[in-house]
């Protein structure tokens, strides 16, 4: 038998009740892979996503979770980029086996980045899923650019109050969507507006925009697209289908799927270390409350991000 683990086990697909802590064989790392000691898991929609069965990206027995912050304990031969001892974050094995959710978490080199000595493994366990998507919705697919009006829809959670902050570190007029009471929460983060999506007419008080950043599953996105200027673009991570009448206003499409990518965790970390991006936590809970974790996250209405702590 070999070294065993405290890890969230899933069985079976179905509510939160089928998250269960229990030890496990610890993980061993290959050639060219890491051993890294889980300090902080990042929960994210997805995660509620698979355990509920939605997405057939796996099989079980399972251990969710692909945000991870945590320090290497181990590197194998062909490992060039870290030591045993540094500090690293990242989104690992997405989108299939995950691992996070436990006290400790193997991973290909180039899928993690060095942790921000600013931050805590708490708040470093929150960004990789959430940060990636805003950057790579934003700037790598939509190329956000100065004195461009963007429309973001959900700016108040996980990923979108991220996103808030980085479309305006590339010089945008941002408007979010949320509820009132989480109004002074996105300007806070530096949006321009705020429209409350469950009383006004969304797309009436926007007006016009260049990018349309979609983070609302649902239909709203059908029906604020008609504020895209000809040439802008509407990026969803929350559907694979086209949104209808975006072609007809000689617009663009983008379905956003999120990929590991150290080079943009390093890009981000600049703006971090510049004091340009922040995250806000939620709740930070033990391993053990992982059941109330997803009860939070699968509600839609929490600011900011949920955390584990093994």
């Amino acid at each position: 038998m070999g070294v065993r683990m405290r890890a969230v086990s899933q069985l079976a697909f179905g509510g939160p009740e089928e998250l269960r802590v229990a030890e496990v064989e610890r993980p061993e790392p290959v050639a060219t892979e890491v051993l890294v000691r889980v300090k902080a898991a990042g929960v994210n929609p997805v995660d509620v996503k698979f355990r509920d069965g939605a997405v057939p990206w796996g099989a079980l027995p399972f251990i969710p979770g692909w945000d991870v912050s945590g320090v290497v304990e181990a590197v194998t031969p062909g490992v060039t980029r870290f030591a045993p001892g540094d500090e690293v974050y990242g989104l690992v094995h997405f989108p299939w086996r995950g691992g996070g959710y436990a006290e400790y978490v193997v991973a290909p080199p180039r899928q993690l980045a060095h942790k921000p000595a600013a931050l805590t493994h708490v708040e470093a366990a929150a960004l990789p899923m959430a940060a990636l998507t805003a950057w790579q919705g934003l700037v790598d697919t939509a190329r956000v650019a100065s004195g461009q009006r963007v429309l973001i829809l959900g700016a108040a959670g996980g990923t979108g109050h991220l996103a808030v902050q980085i479309a305006k570190t590339r010089g945008a007029y941002v408007i979010g969507t949320a509820r009132e009471d989480k109004h002074a929460f996105v300007r806070g983060f530096g949006a321009d507006e705020v429209v409350d999506y469950t009383t006004a007419d969304v797309a009436a008080a926007v007006g016009e925009a260049d990018v349309l950043f979609d983070l609302v599953a649902g239909p709203d996105a059908e029906r604020v697209a008609k504020v895209l200027r000809p040439g802008g673009i509407l990026v969803s991570a929350t559907r694979a289908a086209a949104v209808p009448g975006v072609t007809e206003r000689r617009a663009r499409f983008v379905s956003l799927g999120v990929e590991p990518d150290y080079a943009s965790l390093e890009k981000l970390n600049a703006l971090i270390e510049q004091g340009r991006l922040r995250v806000h936590i939620e709740r930070a809970l033990p391993l053990t409350e992982v059941a109330e974790a997803h009860r939070l996250i699968g509600s839609g209405r929490v600011k900011g991000k949920i955390v584990l702590v093994p």
